[in-house]
């Protein structure tokens, strides 16, 4: 703990290096700005782009109103970029706050609100759009700041912020704010070579300090015992182990006695246990992380039944009266669709849950309810890591696994950084706390590891795509478009990638020459003279591999043949001998025929083809009685005795060879031929230099395939680019040089199925359809099932809609061929599955009758409703001129915003 005198000490260091506008800067705090802060303001007003990466709650976002504060001192704009909308609400009205309506302004797509302010919240998307469109907004633009950067990796929109940041004008300086990412440098580099001089900041202490516990059985234990976070609690350790002692004495004793009384199972505490217990070591407020929406609400039912209260009555008023006041414009019907009644309970009770699954509205409120200290504990999914300003005191993480759309997977060591970097609220917390409740398995070393490596690496997920491949062509040219392509931060990656192996591959060929010096004989060429024998080596094996084939096959024909009652020689293996055959064919698989047999030992075993070289033919038959059961043992010893009776005169089997084995394949004639004629033959170290040759050639195997890697790297964007535009070229979007008037139209859509829209657009897919067919149609582009197919196909609107579906799919088959012809992969199949809601809802049906027959969440149907408005917008932008598509259009987008659609703030 700092002193008063070197806390003031600190303030007069850094207050030695305020300028005038950084004082003026800081008098609007109160709060000193740390170091890192003051060394990000003072490289922006130097004139330098900057970007700092600092943990969750550092207070990053400071230097990004610097450039705000940078912009509105000098008369010129900042744009202030976030990942999403939820962001974009939140910043704008931290922003409006501060510097009033007049100046600020938010553009997200949905809401457009004084865009031409001199300070404008986006979404990063939206910039990037204008940057394409060549807005007239961006004049006058001086600063960009770009929050949460390392969204950059994300696989389905990383590729915005690269487009972004290539794209804008040399004049604009960038502010990058990231998390506390391993590979910093490497991004700034990046940063230097396509922005100019970018001052990287990298800051890895925390504003609050977190300590690191985990909750076992009754117990809260510490998973660190000393400053560094390196040792972990040995009586954390000594639980965990007694516990696994306890779990393989009680599998014992399970296996060995049936009737032995069943072994107590570890219950990890209920969630209302938990939070009373953080409630009493005065550890809330708490965001309890649960990788499941149902888990969430469940959580908040399991603590209102419980009876836990964290709120006092005055507090239980305040909480009713905001709620009272941020619903009242939602009619009392949509509120008791939308379960308001008992959401309400559990604020009232500082209880809440916070998903996607929600209403925006409700989510903002728990938002808001939270930060003022009302709400005590929320149980929330992971996307509320993702840069909302909502701090705790406490985190608590659930599980150590979570589904990531395909699989369930361990958290990351970045996933759980920013999950707890939740916990610790500056200027109210001294401390913040992360807590993982234990579970039967799991390791504390495993959980000390995840807390212990605090960055991750940054990656780009960059790609072209066809959008914005004729945007960069009908802008620059072609082969400009492939010069800035090839200045992304993935092709940057890649190059340094190749950096690496490139010097591999310098020291393989190094090696090489060596190898061969050291093969070299004085009686001739001995490479030559190794080729030869390695020739001899591959051909040997390949003939045994096609002998083995052979075998293979004539044994299981043979096997095929067998009867039940045949009698058999197995030749080698554990159970060579004779056999009797009880099931022929009894292999699970076509092409192994498995007999199952009766061995000699009184054994039954299923015999595969392995134990076979060659055909098998019976020696003998046994006339097995009707009543026989393999299951007996009186009967398998009376079938064996059976058995070695018959089998007694015959010889004991011996190893089958093949007809061909004895023949030698005329190649392999010749190669010994002139392996003996060769001049080195008869070398004295023949084999000395033969040891040299085998290493050069594997090294040289091994160098060839790191060559190709090296080429595979090289220019990987712009390969990838000229593939794209092979594909438009073939459909009529590209000609050459040039963007054809259908391409432009193409420019307008910006999705991940951007083609399939345009092509849908120009085959009148479109074109015969009302406002709420429209919309159906519309929003197969936009939806993506959270779940797996159940193998049932959606339901549809009958008639124009499914005629127009039906095309849709088709064409998209279409698409998917050229796409393979040209070796991509973009579109993925349209997803039907919110089809029959839209419809619905564009028709005028009621919120409650939609959700219930559509099976989504008020939030999720909020959320595809948002994304579909914006896709008829495209749709309306792109259609050519005088089309009735930009018409009706209009009209399903005004039958869609009502209700909850419209007055639902973004989420």
């Amino acid at each position: 703990m700092t002193t008063p005198a070197e806390r003031y000490a600190a303030h007069r260091q850094r207050m030695a290096v305020f300028t005038p506008a950084l004082t003026e800067f800081q008098s609007l705090y109160d709060f000193d700005l740390d170091f890192f802060q003051v060394d990000a303001c003072r490289a922006l007003e130097n004139g330098h782009g900057v970007l700092v990466a600092a943990p969750t709650g550092s207070g990053k976002t400071v230097v990004g109103e610097f450039a705000v504060h940078l912009a509105l001192a000098g008369g010129q704009k900042c744009f202030y970029t976030t990942p999403i909308k939820a962001l974009s609400n939140q910043k704008y009205a931290d922003l409006v706050r501060r510097y009033g309506t007049g100046k600020v302004g938010l553009l997200t797509g949905d809401n457009a609100i004084n865009g031409e302010a001199p300070i404008v919240v986006m979404t990063t998307e939206v910039l990037r759009n204008m940057l394409y469109a060549g807005s007239p907004t961006l004049s006058g633009l001086a600063y960009v700041v770009m929050d949460e950067v390392h969204y950059l990796a994300d696989r389905f929109r990383g590729a915005v912020w690269e487009e972004v940041i290539i794209h804008l004008p040399e004049s604009v300086r960038l502010v990058a704010l990231s998390a506390t990412v391993s590979n910093a440098e490497e991004f700034g580099e990046w940063l230097q070579e396509v922005r100019g001089e970018t001052t990287v900041i990298v800051d890895e202490e925390r504003p609050v300090p977190l300590w690191q516990h985990m909750l076992a059985g009754n117990r809260l234990y510490d998973l660190f015992v000393d400053d560094d976070h390196t040792k972990v609690n040995p009586d954390l350790r000594r639980f965990a182990l007694d516990d696994l002692r306890r779990t393989r004495i009680n599998q014992g004793r399970r296996s060995g006695r049936r009737r032995e009384r069943r072994p107590e199972r570890y219950r990890p505490p209920s969630r209302t246990d938990v939070i009373d217990r953080l409630d009493r070591a005065g550890l809330l407020p708490a965001i309890t992380f649960i990788f499941s929406r149902a888990g969430c609400d469940a959580a908040v039912e399991q603590c209102m039944y419980s009876g836990l209260r964290l709120t006092t009555k005055e507090e239980a008023e305040q909480i009713r009266a905001h709620v009272e006041t941020r619903t009242a414009d939602i009619p009392r019907a949509d509120l008791d669709v939308l379960g308001h009644g008992t959401w309400l309970a559990g604020l009232e009770r500082g209880l809440a849950a916070h998903h996607a699954g929600m209403l925006p509205t409700f989510k903002e409120i728990v938002e808001e309810l939270f930060t003022e200290g009302l709400i005590k504990a929320v149980f929330a999914t992971e996307t509320l890591a993702l840069g909302i300003n909502m701090p705790a005191r406490t985190v608590v993480i659930e599980r150590l696994v979570k589904w990531n759309g395909e699989m369930h997977a361990d958290l990351t060591p970045g996933e759980y950084t920013q999950l707890t970097g939740r916990a610790g609220r500056r200027g109210i917390d001294v401390e913040g706390h992360a807590v993982v409740l234990w579970a039967p398995g799991v390791d504390p070393a495993s959980v000390a590891g995840l807390a212990g490596t605090r960055t991750y690496p940054l990656n780009s997920s960059f790609r072209p795509s066809y959008n914005m491949a004729v945007n960069l062509v009908g802008q620059v040219g072609r082969e400009r478009a492939r010069t800035l392509l090839e200045e992304s931060f993935a092709q940057f990656q890649a190059d340094r990638a190749v950096v690496g192996l490139a010097k591999q591959l310098h020291r393989n060929e190094e090696a090489l020459e060596g190898y061969l010096e050291a093969a070299t004989c004085d009686k001739g060429d001995f490479m030559a003279y190794a080729r030869l024998r390695q020739r001899l080596t591959e051909r040997e094996r390949e003939l045994a591999r096609e002998r083995s084939g052979v075998r293979r096959a004539e044994a299981a024909r043979s096997l095929e043949r067998l009867r039940f009652g045949d009698v058999i020689m197995v030749p080698h293996g554990r159970f060579a001998g004779a056999a009797v055959v009880l099931e022929p064919g009894a292999g699970k698989r076509s092409d192994d025929p498995s007999p199952l047999v009766l061995t000699i030992n009184r054994q039954v075993k299923q015999l595969a083809l392995a134990d076979f070289r060659g055909p098998v033919e019976p020696v003998d038959r046994i006339k097995i009685p009707q009543w026989f059961s393999r299951r007996s043992a009186q009967h398998r010893r009376d079938l064996a005795s059976t058995l070695r009776n018959k089998t007694a005169h015959l010889d004991k089997p011996r190893p089958q060879k093949h007809p061909d084995s004895t023949r030698e394949d005329p190649e392999i004639s010749d190669l010994r031929r002139r392996l003996r004629e060769h001049s080195c033959h008869g070398c004295a170290d023949r084999e000395d230099h033969a040891r040299w040759a085998e290493r050069y050639f594997r090294l040289e195997k091994e160098t060839a395939a790191l060559r190709r890697r090296v080429e595979g790297r090289s220019q990987v964007i712009s390969r990838t680019f000229d593939r794209v535009c092979a594909v438009l070229e073939q459909l009529g979007y590209l000609e050459g040089e040039r963007v054809t008037d259908e391409g432009r139209r193409l420019g307008r859509i910006y999705t991940e199925l951007d083609l399939l829209t345009a092509e849908s657009l120009r085959a009148g897919i479109f074109d015969d359809l009302g406002p709420a067919q429209l919309a159906a149609v519309v929003s197969a582009l936009v939806y993506e099932s959270r779940q797996p197919e159940d193998g049932r196909a959606p339901r549809v609107p009958s008639g124009p809609v499914r005629e127009a579906l039906t095309e849709m799919l088709r064409l998209w088959g279409e698409l998917q061929e050229i796409e393979k012809d040209h070796r991509v992969a973009f579109l993925r199949e349209p997803d039907l599955g919110f089809a029959w809601a839209a419809h619905r809802w564009a028709s005028g049906d009621q919120l409650d009758a939609v959700l219930a027959d559509a099976d989504l969440t008020a939030g999720d149907f909020v959320r595809w409703m948002k994304q579909l408005l914006d896709m008829l917008g495209q749709v309306a932008d792109a259609a050519p001129p005088g089309s009735p598509v930009r018409r009706v259009a209009g009209r399903a987008m005004d039958a869609i915003r009502r209700g909850v659609v419209a007055y639902s703030s973004v989420g």
